[in-house]
């Protein structure tokens, strides 16, 4: 399928490590939280203030723009934490297969369900970030997500390093 060794499990990471930047995440994520609520709420302040300011042209379109880059750069969990359940389960590949298989299937339901509904299906993007997959590899998550009728996201590159983009295979009807 891959010919690269990216595409495998990553290795597990020291102990001492994990251990470190999970004591970090537990003082540092809430700070993170915090500063992202902060400025989104310096952007919602400016926008009431800059309300003034759309009769310039190009400038309603360039904020939106700027607030969509921020919320595009922005991660709610950054590459750097560690979870409680991540410290406990690293090199766990039973624990990543289980965490892959759920994050498809509910993907899958809620495809599922619109289709029957005949509504349109939830907005992508599918993305399941490497916290998810680091035991099993990106090459599992192409192999589950492929069981359940989905694919490598053709307009959105996959990075097996960092995430890894999925799209619904179209339905034939």
């Amino acid at each position: 399928m891959h010919h690269d060794d990216s595409w495998g499990p990553l290795p597990p990471r020291p102990t001492f490590s994990l251990l470190i930047r999970f004591v970090l995440t537990v003082l540092l994520l809430p700070l993170w939280w915090a500063l992202i609520v902060v400025i989104f709420l310096g952007f919602i302040a400016f926008g009431i203030v800059a309300e003034i300011l759309t009769v310039i042209p190009g400038f309603e379109k360039g904020f939106l723009g700027l607030i969509d880059k921020f919320g595009d750069s922005v991660q709610i969990w950054p590459a750097w934490c560690v979870t409680l359940p991540e410290l406990r389960h690293e090199g766990d590949a039973a624990f990543y297969r289980a965490r892959v298989d759920k994050r498809v299937a509910g993907w899958t339901a809620k495809e599922l369900a619109a289709q029957k509904a005949k509504k349109a299906p939830p907005p992508g993007p599918h993305d399941i970030p490497v916290r998810e997959y680091r035991g099993v590899g990106a090459g599992y998550v192409v192999e589950a997500a492929r069981a359940r009728g989905w694919e490598l996201s053709h307009d959105r590159h996959s990075d097996p390093l960092r995430v890894v983009r999925l799209r619904r295979l179209p339905v034939t009807g």
